[in-house]
């Protein structure tokens, strides 16, 4: 049928099809910048993004673990002594130095 065989009630029933399909898209944008909205938005993106770091760390922690184990402990689940003992003595020294150097400061 084209436009100019149209009848009234064709028309108002179009127009107000249009009406209906622009009071949703306008209810939806109504929605969209009401200030709630926005602070929720901006709320999960902010819990999205804090989950992500946290996964990553979590991942990096197990990974840096999983290494130090590798490192302190054989196959069968037997520490290594000669590696234990280096790291002990490096502790050690270290705790020292520390001590140390506190000692140095409040001396001076």
């Amino acid at each position: 049928m084209s436009e100019a065989a149209r009848t009234p009630a064709q028309i108002e029933a179009d127009i107000t099809r249009r009406r209906q399909d622009l009071a949703l898209v306008l209810d939806e944008i109504a929605v969209r910048v009401h200030p709630q909205t926005i602070v929720q938005d901006a709320k999960a993106k902010v819990v999205s993004a804090v989950d992500r770091s946290v996964g990553q760390a979590y991942v990096a922690a197990n990974g840096a673990v999983g290494r130090a184990r590798a490192y302190f402990v054989d196959e069968d689940g037997k520490v290594r002594r000669d590696r234990a003992v280096t790291a002990a003595v490096a502790g050690a020294a270290l705790v020292g130095a520390v001590a140390g150097l506190t000692v140095w400061r409040r001396r001076r």
